[in-house]
């Protein structure tokens, strides 16, 4: 990966693709990623990882449902918040206002989940890609 430091403010002006993961670096077999987002992602869950979230700017909303009834509720993170998604739970990550985030989850992990409602087009389904 990379062997000089990563100014994040630099790396987000690099790309204005939103919902569309980049990976800053690794650390073990984990993925640092960074994302600019706006609107609404879809409900969907990873099986088999928690999901860190971290917001650089902006304020993002993470809608959560979980459980026999399916309730939903909603975390709201303002700037330097962070919140963790645990495996299994359903989530919809949304910024109305726009934001940037940085996650934390392992190399391979699909930016959808493993279960998720139909991907529509603003919305990049993949694994990350190289800064």
């Amino acid at each position: 990966m990379r062997d000089e430091p990563t100014d994040l403010a630099t790396a987000l002006a690099g790309f204005d693709q939103l919902w569309s993961p980049r990976i800053v670096t690794r650390v073990n077999d984990y993925d640092v990623r960074i994302a600019k987002v706006a609107g609404e992602h879809v409900w969907h869950a990873h099986d088999h990882t928690d999901e860190f979230f971290l917001v650089l700017d902006g304020e993002l909303n993470i809608a959560l449902r979980d459980g026999a009834d399916a309730t939903v509720r909603e975390v709201v993170l303002p700037r330097g918040a962070v919140f963790v998604v645990p495996r299994g739970v359903e989530h919809r990550p949304s910024a109305p206002q726009g934001a940037s985030i940085l996650m934390f989850e392992p190399s391979g992990t699909s930016s959808v989940g493993d279960r998720h409602e139909a991907v529509p087009d603003h919305v990049d389904a993949t694994t990350g890609h190289a800064l």
